[in-house]
């Protein structure tokens, strides 16, 4: 049978709502390799279908879609094939057919889905470097550039080299709201000391709003530029912003993702009462929304009212997930709220159901830590169902130090030593170690071990980092 008269609704139907399993799909592929179907949409659906499955076989089968035997690949399923992969098979699959054909054949939806996996991939800076180079060579860039410029920015911006990414950004002859978005959003996703990402993206957001060539900031734009608010604490700005919202037209009653912005930018700098008011006016609230309400609460010296705040969000049938409560502990522990902490990480299993992970772990005993109760802190660690890391090892470790407990901290500098040595890597926090736990033995006048310790380091080249002040 033709494929003019195959019937493909029928199957475009069943690759909607019944391939949930590798076999359904194998039999619906079978069936269209049986009636010579070469419909592109319904094969760059089966390819989509294939690599969900995340199986070695459901890879090859999306693989034999895209290149068939005797002729060259379908632009359209190869690109389909590159955007469903994941990053890791993407780049392969792209190096493999770049190494055998022309890159002639290829256009410009192949780089833009080839730069997003190598923006999904925290290993593949260079990789995308090279991409980038190629789509300066072929020229794409520079054609119809929006793109993948806007897409080469996500990248940049996702490995933080934000210098970059802001060349990229200036050399672009046009732009949207898009690429606006993407390069504001990847300055205030890169928190630093001093703020200063946060800064640089609050005044490009004030060069969109007086030169943007007549495109307006979207709501997401406002979602970036109120995080870069909250992280500096600008309450007078942030106010001022608010007001430019409502004149955008994007009200928090009904525009959830504003509303959770500014809810967390009033609690973070320090008017609780305003962001009070915005979360009561909201008329849909999701899991951030409370989180943000919460932690506000937990950060403003009411956090006392935090568990009938959980309470009410059970009750509207959103229940608290892992985010909520490593941000509630991580307020907890800033504040020094000891018992509402442990009352708090004791109840996210038996009244909400919610395991607790490595970093709720950390909330607490940097909390204990921090409160002078060492030995409990260290009973909490030798507790754990789970291993300890050497961030929360390292904080306990700095804790003894600072109390003078002299016994658990020479036991945790020498288990976080013995960690550095264990992963053979020689990290910037490796130094930090060894000075601990020097200065732990030092201070119990242990300096024969003191000397041997530094000589240790010197064996093993690594130097201390001197400090620094931004006064």
């Amino acid at each position: 049978m033709s494929s003019s008269v195959f019937p493909l609704p029928r199957f475009l139907s069943l690759l909607h709502k019944n391939t949930k399993t590798l076999v359904q799909a194998k039999q619906i592929h079978g069936q269209l390799v049986i009636h010579g179907c070469r419909d592109n949409s319904l094969l760059g659906k089966l390819i989509g279908h294939y690599c969900s499955k995340q199986s070695t076989e459901g890879s090859k089968l999306a693989n034999l879609l895209a290149f068939p035997t005797f002729s060259h690949p379908d632009k359209f399923l190869f690109n389909t094939l590159l955007k469903c992969s994941n990053p890791e098979d993407s780049i392969r699959i792209f190096a493999k057919w770049v190494s055998k054909s022309s890159l002639l054949y290829l256009n410009e939806r192949t780089f833009v889905f080839l730069l997003g996996a190598c923006a999904r991939s925290a290993s593949s800076l260079r990789v995308g470097r090279i991409v980038h180079g190629m789509v300066i060579k072929l020229g794409f860039l520079y054609n119809n550039s929006e793109l993948i410029g806007t897409t080469l920015l996500h990248f940049y911006s996702k490995h933080g080299d934000l210098r970059y990414a802001r060349k990229v950004f200036d050399e672009m002859p046009e732009r949207t709201s898009v690429t606006w978005n993407a390069m504001i959003g990847g300055y205030c996703s890169r928190k630093d000391k001093g703020n200063h990402n946060a800064r640089k993206g609050l005044i490009l957001f004030r060069r969109f709003c007086c030169c943007g060539g007549g495109v307006r900031p979207t709501d997401t734009t406002m979602v970036c530029v109120l995080s870069a608010i909250s992280q500096m604490g600008l309450l007078e700005v942030g106010a001022l912003v608010h007001g430019y919202i409502e004149k955008l037209g994007f009200t928090p009653e009904v525009d959830v993702f504003i509303g959770t912005g500014l809810v967390d930018m009033y609690s973070k700098c320090g008017c609780l009462y305003s962001a009070i008011s915005v979360f009561e006016l909201m008329r849909v609230k999701n899991v951030l929304t409370w989180t943000s309400m919460a932690t506000g609460l937990a950060l403003n010296g009411r956090g006392n009212e935090t568990p009938s705040l959980l309470n009410r969000m059970a009750e509207s049938g959103i229940k608290p997930n892992e985010v909520t409560f490593t941000s509630l502990l991580s307020a907890y522990r800033h504040i020094g709220l000891v018992q509402e902490g442990l009352e708090l990480f004791e109840s996210m299993w038996t009244r909400f159901g919610v395991t607790p992970v490595i970093q709720h772990y950390g909330c607490i005993v940097d909390l204990l830590g921090k409160a002078g109760r060492l030995q409990e802190a260290y009973e909490f660690v030798l507790a754990m169902p789970i291993k300890p890391d050497a961030i929360m090892l390292r904080s306990l470790c700095n804790a003894c130090s600072i109390y003078g407990e002299t016994t658990i901290g020479e036991e945790i500098g020498k288990a976080l030593i013995e960690m550095e040595q264990e992963e053979k890597r020689l990290s910037g926090d490796e130094c930090e170690d060894y000075v601990a736990l020097s200065n732990v033995l030092a201070s119990k006048g242990k300096w024969v071990e003191v000397e041997k310790l530094r000589n240790e380091m010197k064996e093993r080249r690594i130097k201390t980092r001197p400090g620094y002040s931004f006064v």
